[in-house]
């Protein structure tokens, strides 16, 4: 059993954390090579929705799931069908994400194609998503470009940034009063010499010029290695232009691993950066907290459990900083106590709490072992594999 104060100082922190699912990290993805697909994997929209009800049902903190429009929605489909769907299984549509990177029209970019005919194009997707988002009540339009060039000399870079500087602010003026605009970045893939949303800055400058409901999206695969995310955050945080993270880990670069399964550590320092921010502010961000995630080893729904507990934790534990404290040691410049205050909330051992808030909220103590023992993934997998093979699918292990 926790203590009664760590579990006093905790059961708040934890009623206030929410992560969302994503709806393609239950279906079957992979590799630029290739996929191995699972007997598990959601086949439609149902079946997505159906996992990430479940997987809320489990943890209690995941109320949304994000879609992707051209995988999610069918040409001319009602949204409220799917907000109704969605309800069905115990969750609600989180972010809208536009896919400008899919089609062939964009191989030499969306947003920065030099044709004004496919930025139009691109526009009027992005319209579209915006639409769908006012239906769904959704608060959030995520956006992630894979624009950008190959070789030097291949086009002007300076161009290049006009248009996106001219696109995001014509988007921005269609939002709604209640949504948000994310601007995601990623240094490299598919573009490997000059991405046109490359990093933290360019993604601030574009989403500051585009309006004031633009912000920054970070995920914390799409960095370089060595890279301080935790920086990042903090300066964002500062300027009030950090919107949402996309949650997962890397070894190299957007791995797609489970968080926390690599730098657990980092991840700890992420959420320090937040909570200090919320303790000198009297106030916590809004931020999205969102998984970004597409497995093709580990099952999909036991890998985002796992991210799930993983963020609970981390996110308790940095929670017990002592900022007081802490500042104490900075003012002096005591570089080993300040060290210290972070490493005593870390290695505290959250898990009682965590249990005790899950059992507290009618919840199994552990969800992933209670996924395990329920019985849903083999119950999931009979009844896709059944389907597939009625809707003339692949079998899973071919490449077909």
């Amino acid at each position: 059993m926790p203590s009664a104060s760590l579990a006093s100082r905790l059961f708040p922190v934890l009623d206030g954390f929410a992560v969302e699912t994503p709806s393609w990290g239950f279906a079957d993805t992979g590799t630029r090579f290739g996929k191995f697909f699972q007997d598990a994997a959601a086949i439609d929209l149902g079946d997505k929705l159906a996992d990430a009800g479940h997987v809320h049902a489990l943890t209690g903190c995941c109320p949304t799931v994000a879609v992707h429009v051209l995988w999610d929605f069918a040409p001319g489909q009602d949204p409220k069908a799917v907000a109704r769907l969605a309800r069905s299984h115990g969750v609600r549509i989180g972010a809208i994400n536009p896919n400008l990177f899919q089609d062939q029209e964009y191989k030499w970019g969306s947003f920065g194609h030099a044709d004004p005919a496919v930025r139009r194009r691109a526009l009027q997707h992005c319209f579209d998503s915006v639409a769908i988002g006012k239906a769904l009540g959704s608060e959030y339009v995520s956006l992630w470009f894979a624009d950008g060039t190959n070789y030097p000399g291949q086009e002007s870079l300076r161009a290049r940034k006009a248009r996106f500087e001219e696109a995001l602010t014509t988007l921005h003026r269609r939002l709604g009063p209640r949504q948000t605009m994310l601007v995601e970045y990623k240094p490299f893939e598919p573009a490997f010499y000059a991405t046109d949303i490359a990093d933290w800055g360019m993604a601030y400058v574009l989403a500051r010029k585009a309006g004031p409901r633009a912000k920054v999206l970070v995920d914390t695969g799409h960095h370089y290695a060595g890279q301080n995310i935790e920086q990042i955050v903090a300066f964002l945080l500062d300027e009030d232009m950090l919107g949402g993270f996309h949650f997962n880990d890397r070894r190299y670069a957007d791995d797609d691993l489970t968080l926390g399964s690599i730098d657990p550590y980092q991840v700890f320092r992420i959420f320090h950066e937040i909570h200090s921010f919320a303790a000198e502010r009297g106030r916590a961000p809004k931020i999205a907290y969102m998984i970004d995630q597409c497995h093709n080893e580990k099952p999909k729904i036991e890998a985002t459990i796992q991210t799930v507990m993983m963020a609970q934790e981390l996110y308790a534990k940095a929670a017990l900083v002592d900022h007081k404290a802490l500042r104490r040691a900075q003012d002096r410049h005591d570089v080993v106590a300040a060290e210290l205050e972070l490493r005593k909330a870390f290695f505290t051992d959250v898990n009682p709490a965590l249990q005790a808030w899950r059992r507290a909220n009618g919840l199994a103590a552990d969800p992933l072992a209670a996924h395990r023992k329920s019985g849903y993934e083999k119950a999931a997998a009979r009844d896709r594999s059944r389907r597939r093979r009625e809707l003339g699918m692949a079998k899973a292990g071919s490449f077909a």
